[in-house]
């Protein structure tokens, strides 16, 4: 090899390339794997929309301050207080 391969910045060893050979030529359950699904889990009965949200330095500060008080993300954050405004 000319140089190392990393995933993750740990290197890829020719043992680990032997064992993912030696996986994908005894096949893959096509089934489960179309099971494990994608991306984040639904909040909804219906796709959410991601939508762009601008904030100064200042609010984006105390988004943050507050979300780890709260041990909470800034989505949560901003969701419960859309939910309390449309109340």
């Amino acid at each position: 090899m000319a140089g190392v391969e990393k995933i993750n910045g740990v290197p890829v060893t020719e043992t680990q390339i032997a064992e993912w050979v030696a996986e994908a030529e005894a096949g893959y359950d096509v089934e489960a794997l179309k099971r494990r699904g994608r991306g984040r889990p639904g909040r909804g009965a219906e796709p959410a929309q991601v939508v762009a949200l601008r904030l100064t330095a200042d609010e984006l500060e105390a988004l943050d301050a507050r979300a780890a008080r709260e041990h909470k993300s800034r989505s949560e954050l901003i969701r419960e207080a859309i939910a309390a405004f449309a109340a």
